[in-house]
């Protein structure tokens, strides 16, 4: 059999980074706070940066900094500094999509393998024998190939390939989109998206002002740009066929209730894959569990050259109801310290997502202070413990049993 394939993990800051891990990645993407794509994602200052690859090596977890942003004159030495720097934090990896920063790279981090960007539109062979000579050691293809033409691409480039399998997609081609950058001044092709794809838009007729023409809307407004996310966790078998070798999640600005039960769900289905590939199944129970993260509705993208499977969603459809996070782990056992990040009422049910397997259900028996004295909620942002009576491991997050309707 070929070598497992790769779960490549989201982490927008320190806590994220954390959470990956305690859920199983096996890599992870992040960045600086200059030259990447999600600088609106919090990021890592350089003394972060460096804990976080030294805590992801510790358990064995490769890091992989992105510096993907499109570069201008005046930022080249910057980047030099700035890729010396981390040079030296022993990363496992850059990611580039700029020939100008994968040069910069080449001649400042020399030891320091590269990876290209889906931003660099990677669309056939031959494009990916340049970057291989170029020294790219692995490129995330275009998110427009089907499974076929990667497998193609796989068969014929001796490169790695790295691909994503769960998340948001962008609804202009490779990501390269200028509305933000027209509407509100914020380059997307920077690192500083504002998802203008994702408003709410009504057409007006310039001799008609005030009069708006129904585009396929709802009562909230026209939704004319808005992709449905990337779901493949039920075609973890035509990843592997397809020569794919890293899984990529998206979502480096989204929080960690959506981090870890994604990234739990498909750690489950590529051990159970590997297993046993001829017995392997899609769970009920990763369905189940996905569908209550917060999305677009889901798709499979251009993996299987189905058109409907590309169209946007014009109904602004999503999921009727979510999970609501109420806390994270700060010390195990079964009357935890935990962070809370939503309203916990006392003798409210809980569930406890573990690291493997279903949620465990629960009930916060009492809520203590740090004095110890019984309290009858607890808020966002206090740190409190949770008679639960069962055990929890630190980075465990709780959900509020109830759903939330989604708005």
């Amino acid at each position: 059999m070929t070598k497992k394939a790769e779960l490549l993990a989201p982490a927008g800051n320190f806590e994220k980074l954390e959470i990956a891990i305690h859920y199983g990645a096996d890599a992870l993407y992040l960045s600086g706070q200059e030259f990447s794509l999600r600088n609106l994602s919090g990021n890592f200052t350089p003394e972060e940066l460096k804990r976080g690859i030294d805590l992801a090596h510790e358990a064995g977890v490769k890091v992989y900094v992105a510096i993907n942003a499109f570069l201008r004159n005046a930022e080249l030495d910057l980047l030099r500094e700035e890729v010396a720097r981390t040079r030296e934090m022993s990363p496992d990896a850059f990611i580039v999509a700029d020939p100008g920063a994968l040069q910069i790279v080449r001649e400042t981090a020399p030891q320091v393998p590269i990876h290209l960007s889906t931003q660099a539109n990677t669309t056939n062979a031959e494009a990916a024998r340049f970057w291989r000579s170029a020294g790219v050691s692995r490129i995330n293809t275009a998110r427009e190939l089907s499974l076929r033409e990667i497998s193609e691409i796989a068969a014929g480039v001796d490169i790695e390939i790295e691909a994503f399998v769960h998340g948001a997609m962008c609804i202009s081609y490779s990501g390269r989109c200028l509305i933000s950058a027209a509407l509100t001044g914020r380059d997307s092709n920077r690192g500083e998206c504002t998802q203008p794809c994702r408003w709410r838009y009504r057409l007006e007729e310039e001799t008609r002002p005030g009069k708006y023409l129904p585009v396929m809307e709802d009562g909230r407004g026209t939704y004319i740009m808005n992709s449905r996310d990337l779901c493949m966790v039920g075609h973890i078998p035509a990843l592997v066929e397809a020569g794919i070798s890293s899984f990529k999640v998206e979502g480096r600005m989204k929080g960690i209730g959506y981090l870890a039960p994604v990234i739990k769900c498909y750690r489950e289905a590529i051990d159970a894959y590997y297993e046993d590939p001829s017995a392997f199944t899609v769970k009920d129970e990763w369905l189940e569990e996905l569908s209550r993260v917060n999305s677009w509705g889901y798709s499979t993208g251009f993996y299987f050259g189905d058109p409907t499977e590309i169209e946007p969603n014009f109904a602004n459809e999503r999921p009727t109801t979510v999970h609501r996070l109420a806390a994270k782990v700060l010390s195990g056992g079964n009357s935890p310290k935990v962070d809370v990040r939503n309203k916990v009422i006392a003798g409210s049910e809980i569930e406890i997502i573990g690291k493997r397997g279903e949620a465990t259900k629960a009930k916060v028996e009492k809520i203590r202070d740090k004095w110890g004295g019984e309290l009858k909620e607890a808020n966002p942002g206090k740190q409190v413990t949770f008679e639960l009576g069962v055990n929890c491991e630190v980075n465990d997050l709780l959900r509020i049993g109830e759903d939330y309707t989604h708005s």
